[in-house]
């Protein structure tokens, strides 16, 4: 068991040191289990790394992918009965608990399948596992990957109610590969054939036989688990010639907003029409009050989209941070429909949002980009936005795509309000539009990389906006944190004066949001309490915008859209800016510390 801290390429490197390791020695073995793990429950460490075992013999060795909530009740239990605990994680209670529970067992006939189930019955956990050969989910993602290089037999596996002989459901008695993983770009470059795990779910691959397996048996289970299609390419997740994900999936933004409206926009007749929602628009069309959940940059699309949105439906919206919505048990009633928005569709706290609004009978409404996914398929409807993979931590093209797709549920709701349809006009317009304006701000990559020479060398920074703009202030702020580790705020600058301003002086380096809309006069005066403190404010602003630029230390002009856009036009600077920050500061750009892409634990 070899384990490494860092990257993967670190734990390949130490393979390669090990002079008792024979790399070219054929062995008898059909499996292997591997893990990256996203610190929780002790440091980063090789002692923490997985996989876990269960003593000196690795007996049971363990992969997981979670939190066990119950897990020091469990360790305790467990040191009485004499077992040592190696490392500081959670995880390590799991092979040790099967590793009790097997030598308690009442006879030699009990099968590890059996023993697995006894175990998944004493944790609390929102997670998936392997132990050995068996794949067990309950909370957070897992799909299988299949691979032959022939015909599979069936693409439907039956599930089963008892622990018995496994069915060689897939493989017909020939070779079949199965891969398992929480994110389907793991796999695609050995196969695009998946299966998606639901909640209690164990997998059983034994003697190259696969069977799905579950305890108990409740009303409405699908009793077979489809194989899929994967839709995605391998060069989707390649950077070519770009120095990081991140830069790339920037730059394919003008391709991205255009694939979110792809079919679904008519630019001739000025209709909207979302696929996934169309079987319960009336419905949401009766609802009382709309709720916007999301976490980080979905939530700030929630925020950047609530303005349009309460304007086109004339309804109450509200935006609210699933982990606070939890948090306060917020009421919910059977005639509010919510929204679930996530890049992954696999946000732990999102997701356990979604199911108590559930619970309490509200219609509940998925924005994700990951078809398959647990929110994709738990929400009553939903729309896929279609931004592609998205590899790098930071979400950027994700967050524009869910931006437009947002805006697109304003105008079908708005469709029949005649009092708004110069607006709706005006707005769809400016979609048609809005992938050339996108290459218009990409074309100021090499101004945004001087403001970033300024800058990368400061501690802290404050972006500034209101209105339409407020959201572009969080968002960027947030990109500056996670992948330059820089201190960044978003502030809204109607709240200058109740605490803010105290920050600004000739140093503190100031973004100001400030463009041609509703807000324009109130950010004209907020510009002139920043510069009357000696601030020196960088300017996002509209092009020809000769009364803002003439007090900016250094202005970035964008093209002229429609207000209830500009959210979209204004954050690419700021993701452009980041980027170069954590260039300069020599950081990773796509994999910042302590972060994780798909965020499946609380």
């Amino acid at each position: 068991m070899i384990k490494k801290t860092g990257k993967v390429k670190a734990l390949d490197e130490e393979l390669y040191k090990k002079d008792s390791l024979d790399l070219d020695e054929e062995l008898n073995t059909h499996f292997g289990i591997a893990h990256t793990r996203w610190a929780t429950h002790g440091e980063p460490s090789a002692l923490n790394c997985h996989p876990q075992r269960s003593d000196k013999d690795n007996e049971f060795v363990v992969i997981h992918n979670g939190i066990i909530t119950n897990y020091k009740e469990l360790k305790k239990y467990l040191m009485t009965k004499g077992y040592e605990f190696e490392s500081e994680t959670d995880t390590e209670v799991i092979p040790k608990l099967i590793k009790y529970v097997y030598d308690e067992r009442e006879s030699n006939s009990v099968s590890f399948s059996t023993l697995v189930e006894r175990v998944i019955q004493q944790l609390v956990s929102s997670n998936n596992k392997l132990f050995s050969t068996i794949q067990a989910q309950r909370g957070s993602p897992l799909l299988i990957g299949v691979r032959s290089e022939h015909k599979l037999s069936t693409e439907q596996i039956p599930v089963q109610y008892n622990s018995g002989d496994t069915i060689d459901s897939v493989g017909d008695g020939r070779a079949v590969e199965y891969y398992f993983a929480s994110d389907a770009s793991a796999i695609i470059e050995h196969t695009n054939k998946v299966l998606y795990l639901e909640d209690d779910d164990i997998a059983v691959v034994k003697e190259g036989k696969l069977s799905i397996l579950r305890m108990k048996r409740k009303a409405g289970d699908d009793p077979v688990r489809a194989i899929q299609t994967l839709q995605m390419e391998m060069q989707q997740i390649m950077k070519g010639n770009f120095e990081a994900f991140m830069q790339k999936e920037i730059f394919e933004q003008p391709e991205s907003v255009v694939n979110t409206m792809r079919g679904r926009i008519c630019f001739d007749t000025n209709t909207v029409v979302l696929g996934g929602l169309k079987d319960h628009l009336k419905e949401i069309k009766r609802c009382r009050r709309l709720i916007m959940i999301g976490c980080g940059t979905s939530f700030h699309a929630a925020v950047a989209t609530r303005q349009i949105l309460e304007e086109l439906t004339e309804l109450p919206v509200m935006v609210e941070l699933a982990s606070d919505f939890l948090d306060r048990n917020t009421p919910v009633f059977r005639d509010d429909v919510c929204f679930f928005i996530s890049q992954s569709g696999e946000t732990a706290d999102t997701l356990m949002a979604l199911r108590y609004c559930k619970s309490r009978g509200a219609l509940t409404v998925g924005i994700t980009n990951t078809v398959g996914s647990s929110i994709c398929r738990e929400t009553d409807c939903g729309v896929h936005i279609n931004a592609g993979p998205e590899i790098g931590v930071a979400s950027t093209k994700a967050y524009t795509s869910q931006f437009v797709a947002l805006i697109m549920f304003a105008l079908m709701m708005s469709e029949d309000r005649i009092s708004l349809r110069q607006r709706r006009l005006e707005i769809i317009n400016d979609l048609k539009m809005l992938p050339e304006h996108i290459k218009k701000v990409l074309s100021l990559d090499d101004k945004i990389k001087d403001i970033a020479n300024e800058l990368y060398q400061q501690r802290s920074l404050l972006v500034m906006g209101r209105g339409f703009n407020y959201a572009t202030c969080l968002e960027g702020a947030l990109k500056i944190k996670e992948i330059t580790y820089m201190h960044s705020e978003g502030i809204l600058a109607g709240e200058l004066k109740h605490g803010p301003l105290a920050l600004i002086d000739r140093e503190m380096p100031v973004i100001m949001v400030i463009m041609r809309d509703a807000c324009y006069i109130k950010c004209q005066n907020a510009l002139q309490q920043v510069t009357a403190r000696s601030g020196r404010p960088i300017i996002i602003c509209s092009q020809d915008d000769d009364e803002v630029t003439k007090n900016a230390y250094q202005s970035v002009a964008l093209p002229h859209i429609v207000d209830c856009l500009q959210g979209i036009l204004s954050v690419i600077p700021l993701q452009l800016l980041s980027f170069h920050l954590a260039v300069l500061r020599g950081y990773d750009v796509d994999c910042p510390r302590n972060l994780a892409k798909s965020v499946t634990v609380e």
